[in-house]
């Protein structure tokens, strides 16, 4: 895994704090500010993954300056474990999170179920289905909203059709497919 260089990591968290700065003057034109409380949006957690990355470096380094005091080398080697642990997985998730985005991530999904073989319990499945569908989206803070449902005699859905909104909906749902042919 290739590490984020310093001035890589210093460029996104000057970029997030200058956004900020400029946000809480208050003197800016509103298409502005949408497009900078946007950017801001999208950069929070790419700044607090390089904030956290940037934490646990300077940790490395003050903990290795504390190796060569006898009193205090038991406790350092400890931490320096922990933090050397640590810091690869906090570097990966800064890479992940420097990643190009999908345009398509923020948009609305469409969720489609349908029965296959197996009559009314094929039906009966699919109408679990969409409540844990529906349950996951109601913990994401989305909104699903069922567009056309074909009802099976004993409960359930042969086939339905329901719309999903909220924020990062595609991004999560676009590998979800259960078609098998």
């Amino acid at each position: 895994m290739t590490q984020v260089s310093e001035r890589q990591i210093d460029a996104i968290i000057e970029r997030h704090a200058a956004l900020q700065a400029r946000m809480a003057t208050g003197d800016m034109a509103p298409a502005d500010f949408v497009a900078a409380s946007k950017e801001f949006a999208e950069l929070e957690p790419v700044a607090t993954a390089a904030r956290e990355v940037v934490r646990l470096r300077g940790e490395l380094t003050s903990l290795n300056e504390m190796l060569a005091d006898p009193e205090m080398k038991a406790m350092a080697a400890e931490e320096i474990a922990a933090v050397e642990a640590a810091l690869p997985a906090a570097e990966h998730d800064l890479a992940l999170q420097l990643l190009p985005k999908d345009v398509a991530d923020a948009r609305a999904a469409m969720l489609e179920i349908r029965a296959g073989t197996g009559g009314d319990e094929a039906a009966l499945f699919a109408g679990d289905l969409l409540r844990m569908y529906s349950r996951f989206a109601d913990g994401q803070g989305w909104k699903v909203e069922i567009i056309s449902a074909n009802e099976a005699e004993m409960g359930g859905y042969k086939e339905v059709v329901a719309s999903v909104s909220g924020q990062g909906v595609f991004a999560r749902l676009k590998f979800e497919s259960g078609v098998h042919r």
